[in-house]
């Protein structure tokens, strides 16, 4: 079988004297890769042979189809994967790298099941950084604990009174502290919450330890800040952890002017093992000194800097999603705007003659529909519908605006773990009324929507199988609930990995570079140890990734 026009293609690089010396030919394996256009017009094509040249794809196909044209290739250009599977590198559409590499020298509370639990833990981890002077950690839910309720300071108070606690919760938009901690802010009973923030009080008004979005910051702001040296020890290992999951790109959602050096640094010194999609973020002072720079596209395409995050809304396990109605499990809220819709309006205003793409995250129904508003007034008086701005994570969407999205062009970039994560509690939050535009996957593909996978990590473990698992099935990976969370939403195989390849890159801009081993782009596989479309979708999540290429080079190789 032809595939792609291959050989019209191989005979074009014959006669333009292409210096085999360069080549490498990988063969026996099962290759899958989309092809064609992002959206539903792209087709799965197998292949057992990939031609690559310069790091970039020259051609794939079966062995017979590249050997007739390059049989004078020798044994020592070819790479044999012993009947392996192969797939295009994973993209992540959504990440923090450097919260990620920072989490991995932090408190990891993820697996807690009370806030005693989680205490314990915090207790064990500062005995191993005595010299450390905050103890920080990520990962509380209370959602899985025992008693759902909210921690406290005074469970963290019995481990140190002295040295201040600060512990990210699993989303990012809350956060518990000790008493030292907020002492150090200087909250106290009659401290104001910020706008877009809440301080948790009890019935005498006093604050509890837990903090909501932008009252984060008060606390933050006196938590000394890593240096470029710490924050590229915190990269590495991020970079490391991606590589070995199978991801070979990450949209790195909301970048400050100091890691956006860190990054060029490392592109400069060639030290940048995959791709980084760098959202600038709409909260770095020098924003407007950095649109004015322009686009930075390093000539590898391992950096690319030529979007903006910015926040709208918390999240809908801290009740901080802006709805439109009140929670339906407490009535007296209603969500939190982290960035005003003025200011919205006011950035898409600096950002978009810039031509810069803008994406902006939205988790609750009231901030799709204010951040789809702003779009299309943006749209409307000074342009930029051609930039591809997305929605981060377009999570709980009002029926009624979901075909806005296809009508004002914006790409949904959603996360699959946040379902089978979120399932616990999201009816809680809602209602069964409103579950009805939540999470709704299908019904933004069936539309024509592109969709852009991440996982959001480290919000969600980083493991693209365990996205690619709970797309298809809606399940966690206990395999509940049985047939799938609201499981007329799963997506396919095939569309939840063009989800995390080709829809991944068109939401960047690179589908000509990027996103399928199609030829003439750079050449980012992963070599897996079982076939995932002949695999059972139950046990998807369990596949292990081999090795990882990026640009033609083993990244990664399991021992």
């Amino acid at each position: 079988m032809r595939i792609l026009r291959l050989i019209g293609f191989v005979l074009l690089m014959l006669h333009s004297g292409a210096v085999f010396a360069q080549n490498v030919l990988f063969h026996n394996f099962n290759g899958y890769t989309l092809t064609g256009k992002p959206g539903n017009e792209a087709v799965l094509v197998k292949f057992d042979a990939m031609l690559i040249r310069d790091g970039k794809v020259a051609a794939i196909g079966t062995l017979a189809e590249l050997e007739s044209v390059y049989g004078s290739l020798t044994e020592q250009k070819r790479v044999n994967l012993n009947g392996k599977f192969v797939l295009p590198g994973l993209i992540d559409a959504h990440g923090h790298v450097l919260g990620l590499g920072q989490n991995l020298m932090l408190a990891d509370l993820r697996d807690a099941k009370s806030q005693s639990d989680a205490a314990s833990m915090v207790a064990k981890f500062a005995k191993s950084v005595p010299s450390a002077k905050w103890i920080l950690g990520r990962g509380w839910n209370q959602e899985n604990w025992t008693v759902k309720a909210f921690p406290t300071a005074e469970s963290l108070d019995e481990i140190s009174s002295d040295k201040p606690i600060y512990l990210t919760r699993v989303d990012g938009h809350a956060a518990w502290a000790n008493s030292k901690a907020l002492e150090i802010a200087g909250i106290t009973a009659d401290t104001v919450s910020p706008d877009g923030g809440e301080i948790i009080r009890d019935a005498q008004g006093k604050p509890t330890g837990v903090l909501i979005d932008n009252a984060m910051n008060l606390v933050e702001q006196k938590i000394p800040a890593a240096s470029a040296q710490q924050q590229e020890e915190a990269l590495k290992l991020a970079f490391n952890h991606l590589l070995e999951r199978g991801i070979t790109g990450v949209h790195d959602a909301g970048v400050d002017a100091t890691t956006l050096q860190v990054y060029k640094d490392l592109a400069d010194k060639q030290a940048m093992p995959l791709r980084i999609y760098a959202m600038l973020s709409a909260t770095e002072p020098k924003l407007p000194e950095l649109l004015a720079a322009g686009h930075y596209v390093t000539e590898d395409d391992k950096l690319t800097v030529r979007s903006v995050k910015i926040y709208g809304d918390g999240a809908l396990g801290s009740r901080g999603a802006a709805l439109l109605a009140p929670y339906h499990d407490a009535p007296d809220q209603q969500g939190l705007m982290v960035t005003s819709q003025e200011r919205i309006r006011e950035l898409y205003e600096l950002i978009i003659p810039h031509g810069f793409q803008i994406n902006t995250h939205a988790i609750g129904d009231r901030a799709n529909r204010i951040v789809l508003d702003e779009y299309e007034h943006a749209f409307e008086t000074i342009g930029g519908r051609n930039l591809r701005h997305r929605i981060e994570h377009s999570q709980i969407v009002h029926p009624e605006d979901i075909p806005r999205f296809k009508e004002l062009n914006i790409i949904a970039s959603m996360q699959p773990t946040h379902a089978t994560s979120d399932k616990n509690m999201a009816e809680d939050r809602l209602g069964k009324a409103r579950m009805k535009g939540a999470y709704a996957w299908q019904t933004f593909a069936e539309q024509g929507t592109i969709i852009a996978a991440g996982s959001d990590f480290p919000v969600e473990l980083a493991d693209p199988f365990f996205g690619l698992h709970a797309a298809v099935t809606r399940q966690d990976r206990d395999n509940q609930p049985k047939g799938g969370w609201y499981a007329h939403e799963k997506l396919t195989l095939e569309q939840a990995l063009r989800a995390f390849t080709l829809d991944a890159a068109y939401a960047a801009g690179q589908e000509q570079q990027l996103g399928t081993l199609e030829p003439g782009k750079w050449a980012d596989f992963i070599v897996l140890d079982h076939d995932p479309f002949a695999r059972d979708a139950a046990i998807l999540w369990q596949n292990e990734v081999l090795a990882t290429y990026v640009a033609g080079k083993a990244e990664f190789q399991a021992k």
